[in-house]
Order: C-alpha cells, then structure tokens, then sequence
C-alpha cells in the first residue's frame, strides 16, 4: 500500500464507505461524491481489470469498454504490481455468486 495515500481524510472517505450497505445506498452515496465521468471511469477501471484478469486482449477491451489503451496499461501496472486488490475483490465476488 501506498503511503502517501493514507491519511485522516483518506481514512474518513473509506470508513464512510464501508458503512454503505447495499447497492442502492452505493448509487446514491457514489452519485452525491462523484461527477457521472469520474464514476464512469471508475467502473471502467474495475472492469478493465476483471477482463484483464480473464486474460483477454487489449483490442478486445478497448472494443467492450471504451477504454484507451492508456487506461489498459495502468490497470494492468496495478494488476501486476500492485496491492492484489483485484484479485481480493474478484475471489469474494466469485464466493458470493458461487453461493
């Protein structure tokens, strides 16, 4: 984890997420925080992601989600070097979709 990205603001954005519980209260909650184009390039990224970790290809992304190859690139850095966040949140998605 990145250091420089924790503090008390950081910390406060996070706790006040983590008391969202379900979907509806994340729409409204997300909506309320972010620009429709910051949301949107969120939700891309997490998608970028999921495919990436599907092994597909970058044409095949960039023809299914818009994203630039730049953004591609940038997932995939945080896909190979990251914190393994991804793979954390797609395991537990798989468990519940499994149940």
């Amino acid at each position: 984890m990145n250091p420089k990205l924790r503090n008390e603001n950081t910390d406060f954005l996070f706790k006040a997420i983590l008391k969202l519980e379900n979907i509806d209260e994340c729409y409204a909650f997300f909506e309320d925080l972010c620009t429709v184009i910051e949301l949107k390039a969120l939700s891309q990224r997490i998608v970028v992601a999921k495919m990436l970790s599907e092994k597909k290809v970058y044409s095949e992304i960039v023809e299914e989600t818009g994203a630039s190859t730049a953004t591609i690139s940038r997932v995939n850095r945080s896909l190979t070097n990251g914190c393994d966040s991804y793979e954390m949140i797609f395991a537990r998605l798989q468990e519940d979709e499994d149940e």
